[in-house]
């Protein structure tokens, strides 16, 4: 990845990225190149402009700064993604980015986007390197930003990137014994605990969904536990975060159409990647919270003692499921997590988990869905996180009607509410698993795209880490 650092000695030699209400020539441009570039951007309709000056490429951004801060900082994200394609394609290893408004923090939204935008996944490819990126440094020019706050993007944009190439992997390479592994070594990079269940001790702890979504599989399910806590953290009661590990989800029995469906279900362990990335960034901030993030993990397959069809299922806690549908698989294994974290006395738990089909019909790849009980300050903290990063969250109702749709004939409920409300019913039968504040958070639209979208990229997005990040930053 591009390394994001501060750097004043910018001269007419280097590619640069202006940020301007109206621009100023304060890098010694001839005459005649300033003279072009601002008959340019006299024109109604130019917003933006780049120029080719002697090799060294020039780009202009506009900048209404009565625009909202969020909107904003996003649009300057985008076009710095633009940037970085042009960088890219004429081999430039640095660019500058020159602030000229008086809000510093929008060098900061700059170096994201080209930083997050230069990302690729191609260490599989043996022979064609030639499309290899060619950005390396990312400076901030005449700014009064800190060490710190640079400090922390790059550990952002690091975090980001890890939780890309997790779901990026494929399940031949990444398992779930091979996930926990990678925790581990994120663990001792950043300075967090890790400790990984095996299949002896899931058993021993009765984790029945866990246990029933991996009974198909010919590799071992893992329960990791990552945990942050420095030496006085502000919070008496743990955060806890779940995330959904699910490296390869066939649907099981329940077996999933294929194209379009199962070929991307590598992706379904996008919140274990998200929580456990995030865990990273907040580490390496040496941010003084006190977290724990709790990932279930195995693949789903249609193999072996796979669960069926009308199976009853004992979960951790004693109560019963009657399983209806394998491809329900993912709160399966989460409903055992949000049991375990009860021994923490969490001051919230939140999950992250490629849940549901019915959150990618209801709002597409835009957000996340959210619901659950935390109360209204909470949900105000999580939402300003959201819009911040602008990894926004669609706030679905979250009442008590919708457990009707999970009552069962025959067991405590089903794992599935029928053909309607299915993200919610999702969330109702996780919530019957807690006993303090909990919100839900259903990523399955943003976190793995099947086409390039700006800064995200194509395939996976590490959609969540930025977020939560942003979350206990500023709590």
């Amino acid at each position: 990845m591009a390394t994001i650092s501060i750097k004043n000695n910018l001269n007419t030699q280097s590619n640069v990225l202006v940020l301007t209400e109206k621009f100023k020539n304060e890098f010694g441009l001839p005459e005649k190149v300033e003279s072009y570039i601002l008959e340019q951007l006299k024109k109604e309709d130019v917003k933006s402009l780049q120029y080719n000056y002697i090799g060294k490429l020039i780009n202009i951004l506009i900048i209404d700064t009565k625009t909202g801060e969020h909107a904003l900082n996003e649009k300057i994200r985008k076009h710095a993604a633009g940037f970085c394609d042009a960088l890219n394609a004429s081999k430039k290893s640095d660019v500058y980015i020159y602030n000229q408004t008086k809000i510093d923090d929008l060098s900061l939204a700059a170096a994201e986007g080209l930083c997050l935008s230069n990302y690729q996944f191609i260490h599989h490819k043996t022979k064609d390197k030639k499309g290899l990126n060619s950005l390396k440094s990312v400076y901030i020019a005449n700014s009064k930003i800190n060490n710190a706050k640079v400090d922390q993007l790059n550990y952002v944009c690091q975090a980001t990137f890890k939780a890309r190439n997790l779901v990026n992997e494929p399940v031949n390479v990444l398992n779930a014994i091979g996930l926990a592994n990678a925790f581990k070594q994120m663990g001792k990079e950043a300075g967090f605990k890790v400790e990984v269940f095996n299949k002896a001790k899931i058993k021993q702890l009765k984790m029945g969904g866990l246990l029933a979504v991996n009974a198909g599989s010919v590799d071992e399910p893992t329960f990791s536990i990552l945990e942050y806590k420095p030496a006085k953290p502000k919070n008496k009661q743990p955060y806890v975060l779940v995330g959904k590990g699910v490296v390869y989800d066939t649907g099981g029995l329940s077996l999933k159409p294929t194209p379009n469906s199962m070929d991307s279900m590598k992706c379904d362990m996008a919140g274990a990647a998200a929580v456990g990335c995030a865990m990273y960034a907040i580490a390496k901030a040496k941010l003084n919270v006190h977290v724990i993030a709790l990932v279930p993990a195995t693949d789903n397959r249609p193999g072996f003692n796979a669960f069926a069809p009308g199976d009853i299922i004992t979960m951790m806690d004693g109560s019963t499921v009657e399983m209806l549908n394998s491809d329900a698989e993912g709160r399966m294994i989460l409903a055992d997590a949000l049991h375990y974290a009860k021994k923490y006395k969490p001051a919230l738990v939140m999950d992250l988990a490629t849940l549901t089909g019915a959150a990618v019909a209801a709002i597409g790849t835009f957000a996340m869905v959210g619901m659950g009980t935390a109360d209204e300050s909470i949900k105000k903290k999580i939402h300003t996180a959201a819009e911040t990063v602008n990894e926004r969250i669609a706030e679905f109702p979250f009442w008590d009607d919708y457990n009707d749709l999970l009552k069962s004939d025959i067991a405590d409920q089903k794992n599935i509410g029928g053909p309607y409300a299915g993200s919610i019913t999702a969330g109702k039968f996780l919530q019957k698993f807690t006993d303090y504040p909990y919100f839900h958070l259903d990523i399955a639209g943003p976190a793995f795209l099947s086409a390039k979208d700006s800064y995200r990229g194509k395939g996976a997005t590490g959609w969540g880490v930025r977020f939560l990040f942003d979350f206990f930053k500023n709590l």
